[in-house]
């Protein structure tokens, strides 16, 4: 059995909307100018190979504190839009990824409300509860724990595009098997493990 109900407290979406904000995998968006994006396409495409793949994509990407967006939300990125699975995405493919990454950027500066760069745990926790989620104090706290290494303090603009976009996963995996939209799921260790690789790829 699997809840995320504790001691009784309500479950942390609610229950009958689900709502996530935010950017999200293949939703319609508009069309930026094709020679923006064929302009951003050949200065990431080192290789000229006519394909991006990860490595190339973090390269050209930097957050507030003068680092690279790790490898995993690159990652995550390119392989929600690379069709073929190869690892890689085309011209087309990566004018929705550039669409994508500018919308969670206009996100995250809605709720960088200080304008610091990074979200910390109190506009982390507001961004959320705007989300819809109703998640603890405590758990707030995690995310930002395990997102910060090093101070415990801040969210860089990728590590909150990863957090969102799991979250967003693993609330629609919940709903889908939430029929009775109560909060709760019955769910075997496999499935589970299933749902958890799945939203973390």
């Amino acid at each position: 059995m699997y809840s995320n109900e504790e001691n009784g407290d309500p479950p942390a979406y609610p229950v009958q909307v689900y709502p996530v904000e935010g950017p999200r995998f293949g939703q319609h968006a508009p069309q930026s100018t094709n020679s923006e994006v064929q302009q951003w396409f050949a200065a990431v495409d080192k290789d000229h190979s006519g394909k991006i793949n990860a490595k190339e994509l973090q390269a050209a990407l930097i957050n507030a504190q003068g680092n690279h967006f790790s490898d995993i939300c690159c990652q995550l990125m390119v392989g929600m839009f690379d069709k073929q699975k190869t690892g890689t995405v085309d011209v087309n493919e990566f004018e929705q990824l550039y669409i994508y990454i500018n919308q969670w950027l206009a996100v995250f500066r809605t709720y960088d409300r200080d304008q610091s760069g990074a979200i910390e745990e109190q506009e982390l926790g507001q961004a959320l509860q705007q989300m819809g989620f109703r998640f603890s104090p405590n758990f707030i706290k995690e995310l930002i724990n395990r997102s910060d290494l090093e101070s415990h303090q801040k969210m860089s603009v990728d590590q909150f595009i990863v957090v969102c976009v799991q979250i967003q996963r693993f609330t629609e995996a919940f709903r889908i098997r939430d029929q009775q939209m109560q909060g709760t799921i019955t769910i075997g260790f496999e499935e589970f493990l299933g749902v958890a690789l799945e939203a973390s790829v």
